[in-house]
């Protein structure tokens, strides 16, 4: 296992590579190319530029999230190989400056979608919120407005103004397609690049979607243990594999978290490790990464993590506004620090407990 942080770049991104590197335990960086758009290319010169910059802080990194998959490959339109095409392009320049996962998700439209994005919790600090209720009040244009922080520089990955733009048209796109139609494009997609990822040891992980369940009628499929399993059997290759994320997939409290990490054994690729607190199954928000502060065991998780073998990157994630920090919502550099610490804990102690 290997501690790693999720950066946003130089240009958008209030923490700096150097904050990072004074995190004890943290050597990896989860990054990409912020700039490009999907179905674009992605050059050699611009991988290579990202990686030179990161080392230069004494830090590398361990994988890209994401190289967003475009709704031409999602939905299957006329330039959904075109765009393949230029996916493969992108994870061979990748491979050949030696980055060997990358995550990516498969969510028509709306990427992670929350209802609050600054909900203050009883300790002051604030968080992200997701209320079943206020989204069933609103229509889907007015989401963008719900996603939008109140600091207007900041622009949350997936929900960027371009492509809130072409919303009307993207939901006419999707007005068709059902979940076999889903899984049968993601069929599609990971047949065709698998042959570059086993060229280049790329290992390719699908995050799950957030929340596990549909919004405004859009299909969703990544998202129960059944849908999981379902993903890595339909195309069985070892470089298919799951971004496991405690957050998104225990969205639904159907889900059984620990168990799912032992029967994906071998195929998550990379984790993100965090905590919900649920006020009803229809009202969760993040919590602190500290099993009591939220809803989900924690130890129990790392030890399914540890059981099964992961030996990935695995990142802390969303964490609370805390001490007056004013960063991208989720990605603020001290509750993200005490989460990795504290993973870092849990993940020491099972090593030691197995070793006697």
């Amino acid at each position: 296992m290997e501690m790693t942080f999720r950066w946003y770049g130089s240009k958008h991104d209030t923490v700096s590579l150097r904050d990072i590197r004074q995190i004890p335990g943290v050597t990896g960086i989860i990054t990409t190319l912020y700039d490009a758009k999907p179905g674009d290319v992605w050059t050699e010169e611009q991988i290579k530029a990202m990686i030179d910059e990161v080392a230069a802080s004494g830090l590398h990194i361990s994988g890209i999230e994401s190289v967003n998959v475009s709704d031409a490959i999602k939905a299957a339109l006329p330039e959904r190989d075109e765009h393949i095409e230029n996916y493969i392009k992108t994870l061979e320049n990748l491979g050949k400056q030696g980055i060997h996962m990358v995550c990516y998700n498969f969510m028509p439209v709306f990427d992670w979608t929350r209802t609050e994005l600054a909900r203050v919790r009883p300790d002051g600090s604030t968080v992200s919120a997701y209320n079943q209720q206020a989204i069933d009040k609103i229509r889907p244009l007015e989401m963008f407005d719900m996603m939008t922080p109140d600091d207007s520089d900041i622009v949350l990955p997936g929900w960027e103004p371009e492509r809130m733009d072409s919303i009307k048209e993207l939901f006419e796109v999707y007005k068709d397609i059902g979940e076999e139609d889903l899984f049968a494009n993601l069929k599609y997609f990971l047949e065709a690049i698998m042959p570059v990822c086993g060229k280049y040891d790329i290992n390719m992980a699908i995050h799950p979607d957030d929340p596990a369940w549909s919004i405004f009628g859009l299909p969703r499929i990544i998202n129960s243990q059944e849908n999981l399993l379902r993903l890595i059997h339909m195309v069985d290759n070892v470089h298919n594999g799951v971004a496991f994320c405690t957050g998104a997939f225990g969205t639904s409290l159907k889900n059984n978290v620990p168990d799912t990490i032992r029967k994906l054994a071998g195929r998550i690729h990379f984790a993100h490790v965090r905590n919900l607190k649920f006020n009803s199954q229809d009202d969760f928000e993040e919590a602190a990464h500290l099993s009591s502060d939220g809803s989900f065991d924690m130890y129990e998780i790392m030890k399914a993590l540890y059981e099964s073998g992961f030996d990935g990157p695995i990142r802390p994630d969303h964490g609370r506004m805390i001490w007056g920090e004013e960063a991208m919502v989720g990605y603020g550099l001290y509750d993200r620090a005490l989460g990795a610490m504290y993973l870092l804990g849990l993940w020491e102690a099972l090593v030691k407990n197995s070793a006697r």
